[in-house]
Formats: C-alpha cells, structure tokens, sequence
C-alpha cells in the first residue's frame, strides 16, 4: 500500500486518481507529478515500485504544499479575514456564501437545514 504525506492511497485506482486522495493535489497536479516522475498516469497505485513512490513523494516535498501544512494555512487566511472584519469574514462569520451566490433560494450547503418559521395565522372572520 502506497503511503504518500500521511495518506494511505488506494490500490486499486490508477495513479492519476489516486493521488487525488492527498489534500490539496487535483487531477492537473497529479498528472503533473507522474510525468515529471516518469510514470505512466494509467499504472495502478498498487503496481508502483518502490523507487516511483520515492520519486512521487520527494516531488510532492519539494514543490507542493498539501495536508496539514495546506489546511493551517487555509484556516488563517480565514482567520484574517474573521478578525479584520472585511465582507468575505462577515459572510464566513455568519456562515453565508462569500461570493456573491443568491442566498433567497439557494446555498443550502453553507445555511444548513431548513429551520422552519412559523407564519402568521389569518383572523377569524366574524
């Protein structure tokens, strides 16, 4: 099993895919990384030796930022923006979309669950 910055990849998807498990490596970057190692995208994780996965891991070291590295320095560009108080920490603060989506209908993924408010009742008539 291929163990690359703290990741246990899986066997059995191809190399480009796999990498994609690894926090902060997309499907450019991946194919970036195995052609500058010299392996062929479609090679399974599983059929790697261990000299490409040394190979693999020494480029993501030495050109990459991924994992937790990454994931610090995503959560302190968010806290600047929360303690500066511009638009973008206002909207992170009230947990809203930052970039200017609709909100009337739409961002469910950001406001959570629907909190239903209870209407106004109509009058009897006399």
């Amino acid at each position: 099993m291929a163990r690359i910055a703290g990741i246990d990849l899986p066997k059995n998807k191809r190399g480009e895919i796999g990498l994609t498990y690894i926090f902060g490596i997309g499907r450019t970057t991946a194919q970036y990384i195995l052609t500058k190692a010299a392996i062929d995208w479609n090679k399974k994780v599983h059929e790697w030796n261990d000299d490409e996965q040394t190979a693999i891991r020494n480029i993501i070291n030495s050109e990459f930022k991924v994992e937790g590295a990454l994931r610090s320095e995503v959560q302190m560009s968010i806290k600047r923006l929360l303690d500066i108080a511009c638009y973008r920490g206002l909207r992170h603060r009230k947990g809203l979309p930052l970039r200017g989506q609709r909100t009337r209908t739409n961002s469910r993924t950001r406001k959570g669950k629907r909190k239903t408010v209870a209407g106004k009742k109509k009058a009897p008539k006399k």
